[in-house]
């Protein structure tokens, strides 16, 4: 089979903005068919978001703060990391879970087909609406630990903060597609689900928790701080944006916070940049169901 024609998604926004539109109604009208199944999820998720609540306000009771995190501050980092994981949820989740079920069944054919970027097709033609209920969660304790710290929060903090939350979503989207990608030489790859759920536990703490108590010697923190902030950078580009907002006056002065703000964006573009490279390669090993 030839590759398909890959026209990039800005060759013509404004197709892009209806087809995103039709896939977001589509995505309603299908959740709206199973109303049962979007309420159960929807209070799944709260009962998850209560019960993390709760643990980490049970800790915080015995501690006054876990290496420099306070309570507040630490609820700010979690909220970040829950906004994102539902954006990443809400949008690339179903259909980078389903790639292989579209290399099984033949049914790639029809995206490669389209006159409209596959990669495009592929990643946003199924939502998972109920997800968005942990935005609006996510967002609520974000405002209350913003508030209880006090901290002033300037409209460009803000939108530096909006920024980085994109960036973090952009790389852990890149991410997700390239382990998708990967169906196509080994056929099936039911085990992402399984695999983004090991990455993003180790995501749901700032990066500094993991530092050694003892600096003479390699611990086992220090190997997961190295390996989840230089190789795969998940730390980085959650505890960025949480730092933003969450110790203002710090990030301000510090230069390496700084540094790893654009550490951040650099990731964030690399795993773009090599995601898209992946999806071409791996369209380029695709045999169709009538080949």
């Amino acid at each position: 089979m030839s590759e398909a024609p890959i026209t990039g998604w800005l060759a013509n926004p404004s197709v892009y903005v209806r087809v995103l539109a039709t896939f977001l109604r589509n995505s309603l009208v299908r959740e709206m068919m199973f109303r049962g199944n979007f309420l159960i999820q929807i209070v799944t998720r709260t009962f998850w978001f209560i019960s993390q609540l709760t643990l980490f306000e049970i800790i915080y009771r015995s501690v006054g703060e876990i290496n420099g995190w306070t309570r507040e501050e630490y609820f700010a980092f979690m909220a970040t990391g829950m906004l994102v994981n539902a954006i990443v949820e809400t949008f690339f989740m179903p259909n980078c879970a389903n790639f292989s079920e579209l290399i099984r069944t033949g049914n790639l054919d029809f995206a490669l087909l389209k006159p409209i970027d596959p990669q495009f097709l592929v990643s946003f033609e199924k939502m998972n609406l109920a997800m968005l209920n942990q935005v609006l969660l996510a967002s609520g304790l974000l405002v209350y630990s913003i508030t209880s710290l006090g901290n002033t929060i300037t409209p460009v903090a803000t939108g530096m903060f909006a920024v980085y939350v994109m960036i973090a979503v952009a790389f852990f989207y890149g991410l997700m597609l390239s382990l998708a990608c990967t169906s196509i030489w080994f056929g099936r790859n039911q085990g992402l689900y399984d695999f983004w759920f090991y990455i993003t536990v180790f995501a749901r703490y700032p990066r500094s928790i993991y530092n050694g108590r003892d600096s003479a010697r390699i611990e086992a923190g220090d190997v997961l701080q190295f390996g989840f902030s230089y190789v795969i950078p998940i730390l980085v580009v959650i505890t960025v944006p949480a730092r933003l907002l969450a110790k203002t006056a710090e990030f301000a002065v510090s230069p390496e916070q700084w540094r790893w703000a654009v550490a951040a964006a650099a990731a964030a573009v690399f795993g773009l940049i090599l995601s898209r490279l992946i999806f071409r390669l791996s369209l380029r090993s695709y045999r169709s169901a009538s080949s």
